[in-house]
């Protein structure tokens, strides 16, 4: 047996059955011991390794397993890195193995020799180790997958080319020697007892209270609703927490932040109490004043307790565990004036969403794009979103219930991971359907080039359906608005303007399908098409660039930084004022008489409607 036939042992271990990766001459000890193992764990081969990486992600995000990735040494190595930092700042468990020169090489600058301890050092910081010998194995394996496991990072395993040559040898019961033993054992850390009445008392003595959750409470679901409908409170969610709890609950105000809600931002500003649960979101400009409430925050890790806002109490444990027991401290608030203005506030939101996605635009509104989904999404969905403009509608329109799973790049804010972590996601479950909404930009990027990788492997997944909606809007959006909004500058088209692609006759090139979509009454039958495929479809929305997704509480700087936009000469000044008046006129509109809120259903959803 050879090093490289030992690894990807130790690998099937671990219980990893994917490992997302690329080929090069630096692991081609290990390609020659997949061969040997029978692709066991798979390869999965993309376009290129960040693509790799991403996919990882995705593949840690929607299974709850560590996400494995492997690259050649140097380029390959550096392509990793975009991938590996989305992990790092989203917390996810991600373990990279990467091929180096040989050792005699080492040092010589020698092809493809990067000093990769110092490349990594900072995205796999916790643990990121070279063997230059067989006997650091199994050693290094178990110490990345339990760093990473238990410290919900990146890690890093360098193996020299001429190392994955050499036969394994064991470490033994010596002097300097190193055993290990397989396995993480499962934990689930709680604060002080006295911490706990601490935080018990500060939310009992509050008459608003508003809590924000993130990822860190996706295991306590039956627990944030206990206490949400105990302290009377709403509940609002960072966009990582986005499937943490359903969006259909009354007083579940959605998510907070650039991209959020209006009732999200009208909880924060109004509450005297904030409980925060697993999440670092880090815009504090969109949580309470920092003199208006007192707060718990509630996180299992201690070094990012405290971080965003004053606490009073900070309570550092495993959030199902903490809330098990804090909950019988709690004391039912009967007073309810203050929940029954949130569910008020929530059900007015999204009459707004439903009036704004049937706001008429050139040629189609891409809110009415995703609010045609929302009603559509299988019950088992996994949607992810790219970054961008792509991001507001995700967060703003899609209601995601039941066992639905949603992700996107948080801190990073990458473009790319769309359609990656759509196709990581289909390898944690083939059963089950997946969404990427994407914005041309990111499409072109990378996205299109990896639905060759979604053609590559679609045999193997069970439910065949991987959907790729791109909003193709010929501009990268986000940044344009945010030029506006932000700096007061009008749109430069040199950076901002993209081309125009046939995405859904690419798709259909190479033996996948697709739809272009240019007119409002194709929405729907795209969307229903798109669910009912039998194989990965692209759907091309050509939507209005000039649909505004700047926050619906947008501050005063804000909108006269567009003015002062406009006055310079934007481009799609004209549209800009058309879109935006047509919107935001959408919030000031009074409560409406009940209808059926699903996309397609009754007269405001017809073509005429959308005006």
């Amino acid at each position: 047996m050879k090093v490289s036939d030992y690894i990807l042992q130790r690998l099937r271990e671990w219980e990893v059955d994917h490992v997302f990766a690329y080929a090069g001459d630096g692991i081609n000890g290990l390609l020659a011991a997949w061969g040997r193992a029978g692709d066991e764990p798979r390869f999965v081969q993309s376009r290129h390794e960040e693509m790799s990486a991403f996919q990882a992600v995705g593949y840690a995000k929607f299974s709850g397993k560590v996400g494995v990735c492997a690259a050649t040494s140097g380029p390959g190595a550096i392509h990793l890195l975009n991938g590996l930092y989305d992990a790092k700042l989203d917390h996810v468990p991600v373990v990279a193995l990467v091929g180096q020169t040989d050792r005699s090489a080492m040092g010589g600058s020698y092809q493809q020799e990067v000093d990769l301890q110092s490349l990594y050092k900072d995205v796999a910081s916790d643990f990121c180790e070279t063997a230059t010998v067989p006997e650091q194995l199994p050693n290094l394996i178990d110490r990345a997958f339990r760093t990473a496991y238990a410290r919900r990072t990146v890690t890093a395993v360098i193996i020299p080319a001429d190392v994955q040559e050499l036969d394994y040898s064991p470490p033994t019961h010596a002097f300097k020697m190193v055993p290990s033993s397989m396995g993480l054992g499962r934990y689930a850390p709680v604060p002080a007892d006295a911490d706990v009445q601490r935080a018990a008392e500060v939310l009992n003595a509050g008459e608003k209270v508003a809590v924000l959750i993130g990822q860190g409470a996706r295991n306590a679901r039956a627990e944030v609703e206990e206490l949400a409908d105990v302290l009377g409170a709403g509940v609002a969610k960072a966009l990582l927490g986005k499937d943490v709890l359903p969006d259909d609950l009354p007083y579940v105000t959605g998510a907070i932040g650039l991209l959020g809600t209006r009732p999200s931002y009208e909880l924060m500003r109004d509450c005297d109490t904030l409980l925060m649960i697993g999440s670092s979101f880090p815009y504090t400009q969109f949580m309470p004043e920092l003199d208006q409430a007192r707060g718990v925050q509630i996180d299992i890790d201690p070094h990012m307790i405290g971080l965003r806002y004053p606490f009073e109490v900070n309570l550092v444990g495993d959030a199902r565990e903490t809330l098990r027991r804090l909950l019988p401290h709690l004391r039912r608030k009967e007073e309810r004036a203050w929940r029954e203005k949130i569910e008020k506030d929530v059900a007015r939101w999204w009459e707004v969403m439903q009036r704004r996605a049937a706001v008429d635009a050139d040629p189609v509104n891409p809110e009415y794009v995703v609010h045609a989904l929302d009603g559509r999404l299988p019950d088992d969905a996994i949607v992810t979103a790219d970054s961008g403009s792509a991001a507001n509608w995700y967060a703003r329109h899609l209601r995601l219930r039941g066992r639905m799973r949603g992700s996107l790049s948080g801190t990073l804010a990458t473009m790319g991971p769309g359609v990656p972590y759509a196709i990581g996601a289909k390898f944690a479950h083939p059963d089950r359907p997946a969404i990427a909404l994407v914005g041309d930009g990111a499409m072109q990027m990378n996205g299109m080039m990896e639905m060759v990788t979604a053609a590559k492997y679609r045999q193997r997944w069970s439910d065949p359906r991987l959907i790729v909606a791109v909003l193709n809007n010929r501009d990268l959006n986000q940044v344009t608005w945010e030029m506006r909004a932000m700096s007061g500058a009008p749109q430069f088209e040199e950076s901002q303007h993209i081309p125009d692609l046939p995405y859904a006759e690419i798709a259909q090139r190479i033996g996948l399908d697709g739809v272009r979509v240019e007119k409002p009454e194709q929405v729907e039958a795209a969307w229903d098409r798109a669910l009912a495929a039998d194989r990965p479809f692209v759907v091309d929305f050509r939507t209005d660039p000039a649909v505004p997704p700047i926050p619906p509480h947008a501050s005063l700087d804000q909108i006269e930084a567009a003015a002062s936009a406009i006055a310079q000469g934007d481009s799609d000044r004209g549209s800009m004022v058309r879109q935006g008046l047509k919107a935001k006129v959408q919030e000031m509109l009074p409560g409406t008489r009940h209808r059926d809120d699903r996309p397609g259903a009754g007269a405001d959803d017809s073509a005429e409607g959308r005006s």
